[in-house]
């Protein structure tokens, strides 16, 4: 299983960002956490097969429609043992 951080910047806030991207991950049978970023961004951290997180940051680039995303920051991390895919 491999990991990555994401941080997209833009209007991620407000827009059901993290809600569509916990939908989008489980789809792709990935587990992890999205979280709004004081400084405006959403991180994502998210753990499965890499051609999972691939199609996870295809999607992140898009976002949902009422999203506009300006850039999308990917980190290889530590493998981590996570289960399910919450927000906070």
């Amino acid at each position: 299983m491999a990991t990555a951080r994401f941080l997209v910047s833009g209007r991620v806030q407000g827009v059901f960002f993290r809600a569509s991207t916990r939908t989008e991950a489980e789809r792709l049978g990935l587990a992890g956490t999205a979280n709004n970023l004081d400084d405006g961004r959403v991180e994502v951290v998210a753990s499965g097969s890499d051609a999972a997180l691939d199609a996870l940051e295809k999607w992140l680039r898009q976002g949902p429609p009422s999203a506009r995303v300006d850039n999308v920051v990917r980190e290889t991390l530590a493998d981590r043992a996570m289960q399910g895919f919450r927000t906070g």
